[in-house]
């Protein structure tokens, strides 16, 4: 068929249902009846119905893809960029006559990320930038994280949005990921605590917040094409956890899914997956809207695995759908269903709603938030001879150009662009009161007004590949690199002489070291540099020839290779990326006025090939991946490390603090588990400073059956601030979910019968106190549904030689 007849049956076939939709109206009309839909005494599930019932064809395929974008007079949704689609629209009238409109929405998740302010800004309605994701995630503090979401949802209401694209909610499966800063933790109970945190925090103001991305997008290699092959066992104990619990825990508004294919589909085409597990085994009744701009996939397929909202949408799938339903290849039911979801959330929104925004949200206290969650959230990995906290009288000599230049977030749809200040390490050391090196200060910041200038590709991106995937020619870097330009470029090298000169005004050396990440690029587990090397081991030799302390931060977006240059200085604080107000954090660990409390939510290995991944890792061809296979299986960060004697830099659930902890009174609420089992434990502060700590509990499990390993993380707390002297007892409860394991061979979470041992720790290598337990008989703890089997056969990691 050409294109006229096409659009001339399509036209044809939507008129007669535009003319029954509206004496369906009239008939309404006529009998003086308010419509359901805006009847506010009627629920939302049947107003949502109702709306559904009075829509066109055209309008309901329209509101499927894209939100209403291609119905008329409805500008573009989704602001383009070279690298990634950047979601950031407020709302708009679709369809008039039923009163609906696009749903406002706007990327996260370390905060809102509108567009960049002009440099002339006065009064730009500027955003917070928080600290990401795994920086909350070292806190190990729910009630704080759930404040962050509360401070993000207060933007998202005040500046008139309806839904934060946000938080994120992969699982930490290899430290190169580019996105793992958006990320909490290698550990799904963390991973899955604290994203239902912020999504309760969020939610709380009335506006939606949106788990992403559904599912095993845990490499930025080929992303919209890549095959994740994973074992049942290991989706269910591992990638799918976290987002069970933070679905069960916080009742998100949506669910994005993934670009990448899982066990050979695109996952918003896995009936199984959205259906069966999240819909009827978790109970999730929220919105489905696939990631932006996704380019591949079938629209129908989509629409009738369940997907509610095809984002940012394009005509050929408008078409696809249409022609689907014209042939019966499609069924309205199908349509009507899923348009549901859609009605239900713009029906419970704060614009549909006729919310009136500010545009002023209280950005101070925001801003006093982020300073304290990303205190929280630094990691104390190294204080030889207490060299940490300084005295405030101390002159600090600062290397480093990231000392300098403070990196917030990442980059990509992850960033917060509309923040309107970040306050560099130098910055918060000097408005703490600490006197610094000016002459120093000026050859920092001179090399970086110099590297801005030159505009020259950093070298990370001077490749091959990379010049290509970013229109780079010549060697001048392009307009989208303004923001990661500094960040990339090599650090200022210093000789031994440029050191001395410094050392023998100074008391203490601080050095920054610092890496970015991002969406679109492996470039989370960036080596150490030979300048970079060299700078610590020569500041580190000078300073401590002279008796001086050297303390190196950490501003990184993740796990990061330390094992190489640990031992040169005295202390190392681990900043991560810590949002607007890290400068600040920084300085009040430094002088003391916070005590560090940050607990690390990942392993850090000695070196990269002892990461269990690292061989598979991005998958198959390695330039260009179409099937990673997760051959690891369950054996996932500390998983592996202590399951297979592996050492660490630093492990699991790490961290120091200024004082020191004692653990007691470890008892069990009985001897043999029944249903139910709490354990109880009292933590004191047996140092000379106020201090929190946090208190692992981890389960040893019976593996009569199946291997499992050799402990895995069951609960965690952190006390109040407690005072020298000072106890807390913590409670934790086990139920049998706790206990089981996921049996593919008969597709259920089984607690094997037998002896259990709780482990309360430190970490994940400090076990502080013991106890056991034993459970009489097998119990089958939940039968789901057998589903989302892999499309290879795959030989997994294992404890136990199958030979």
């Amino acid at each position: 068929m050409n294109l006229f007849k096409q659009k001339n049956t399509i036209g044809i076939f939507f008129a007669a249902l535009v003319i029954s939709a509206a004496f369906s109206a009239l008939f309404a009309q006529n009998n003086n009846e308010v419509p359901i839909y805006k009847n506010e005494k009627r629920s939302v599930e049947e107003r949502a119905r109702d709306l559904v019932s009075r829509m066109t064809l055209e309008e309901k395929v329209g509101m499927i893809v894209g939100d209403g974008r291609f119905l008329p007079a409805v500008d573009s949704v989704v602001e383009k960029n070279v690298e990634v689609p950047i979601a950031n629209h407020n709302s708009k009238m679709v369809i008039p006559r039923l009163s609906i409109k696009t749903t406002s929405l706007i990327d996260g998740p370390a905060g809102i990320n509108k567009g960049t302010p002009p440099e002339d800004a006065e009064n730009y309605s500027y955003t917070t930038a928080f600290p990401t994701a795994t920086c909350l995630a070292a806190s190990w503090n729910t009630e704080l994280v759930e404040n962050v979401g509360k401070g993000i949802g207060n933007e998202l209401l005040e500046y008139d949005y309806d839904l934060g694209l946000m938080p994120s909610l992969n699982l930490k499966r290899n430290p190169k990921c580019g996105r793992n800063f958006e990320y909490y933790s290698e550990d799904p109970l963390l991973s899955g605590k604290l994203a239902a945190s912020v999504v309760n925090g969020i939610q709380n103001n009335g506006v939606g917040a949106t788990l992403k991305v559904l599912l095993a997008n845990n490499q930025e290699s080929n992303r919209r094409k890549y095959n994740a092959v994973i074992s049942q066992r290991a989706l269910r104990e591992i990638y799918l956890r976290g987002f069970e619990i933070a679905v069960k825990e916080s009742h998100p508004a949506a669910i994005m899914t993934a670009y990448n294919k899982l066990n050979g589909y695109y996952t918003p085409e896995i009936p199984e997956m959205l259906q069966d597990i999240l819909r009827k085994e978790w109970g999730f009744d929220g919105l489905y809207m696939t990631d932006f701009d996704m380019q591949y996939g079938d629209a129908v397929a989509q629409v009738r695995a369940g997907i509610n909202m095809i984002m940012s949408g394009n005509m050929r799938e408008f078409n696809e759908i249409t022609d689907a339903l014209k042939n019966k290849v499609l069924d309205e039911k199908t349509l009507d269903e899923n348009l549901y979801y859609n009605m239900k959330l713009k029906l419970s929104s704060p614009s549909m709603k006729g919310n009136t925004p500010s545009l002023k949200p209280d950005l101070e206290a925001h801003a006093k938030i982020a300073r304290e969650a990303a205190g929280e959230g630094m990691v104390l990995l190294k204080n030889k001879n207490s060299s940490l906290p300084l005295d405030e009288d101390k002159t600090i000599a600062v290397f480093g150009k990231i000392s300098y230049h403070l990196i917030a977030f990442g980059t990509g749809s992850g960033s917060v662009r509309s923040h309107k200040y970040r306050v560099s390490i130098n910055d918060g050391l000097k408005d703490a009161g600490f006197t610094l090196l000016k002459d120093l200060e000026k050859e920092y910041i001179d090399y970086i007004e110099k590297i801005k200038r030159e505009n020259i590709v950093p070298p990370y991106f001077d490749n091959p590949k990379m010049r290509k995937d970013n229109g780079i020619k010549g060697n001048q870097a392009p307009p989208h690199f303004k923001n990661r330009l500094v960040a990339f470029s090599k650090e200022k090298p210093l000789s031994k002489e440029d050191i001395k000169k410094y050392e023998y005004k100074a008391d203490v050396a601080i050095i920054t070291l610092g890496r970015s990440g991002g969406e679109n690029y492996e470039n989370g587990y960036i080596p150490i540099t030979q300048i970079e090397l060299d700078l610590v081991k020569n500041v580190s030799e000078i300073f401590h020839a002279a008796g001086k302390k050297v303390i190196v931060i950490l501003n990184v977006g993740g796990v990061w290779e330390t094992a190489s240059w640990r031992d040169y200085p005295d202390a190392i604080l681990l900043a991560w990326q810590p949002g607007q107000e890290g400068g600040h954090a920084v300085a009040d660990i430094l002088k003391g006025e916070v005590n560090p409390s940050g607990k690390l939510p990942d392993s850090f290995p000695m070196k990269y090939k002892d990461v269990p991944s690292a061989s598979t890792f991005p998958g198959l061809p390695v330039d260009e991946p179409v099937n990673s296979f997760y051959k690891e299986g369950i054996y996932v960060g500390y998983r592996y490390y202590d399951s297979f004697n592996v050492p660490t830099a630093y492990e699991f659930g790490y961290g120091m603090s200024y004082t020191t902890f004692d653990y007691s009174d470890l008892k069990l609420s009985s001897n043999t588990f029944t249903s139910k089992i709490k354990v109880a434990v009292t933590v004191t502060n047996t140092g000379k400073v106020a201090g929190k700590e946090i208190v692992q509990l981890y389960l040893s499990a019976p593996t009569t059956e199946i291997e499992k390993p050799v402990q895995e993380l069951k609960g965690f707390a952190k006390t109040k601030l407690l005072e020298p002297g000072e106890s807390q007892q913590l409670i934790f409860e086990l139920d049998e979910r706790s206990l089981a394991s996921f049996w593919s061979g008969v597709s259920a979470w089984v607690a094997d019968k037998g002896d259990y041992e709780v482990r309360i720790g430190a970490s994940s290598k400090d076990i502080r106190e013991k106890a056991s337990f034993n459970l009489p008989k097998d119990i089958v703890v939940e039968k789901v549904h057998d589903v989302l089997y892999p499309n290879f056969m795959m030989k997994e990691l294992s404890r136990v030689d199958k030979n």
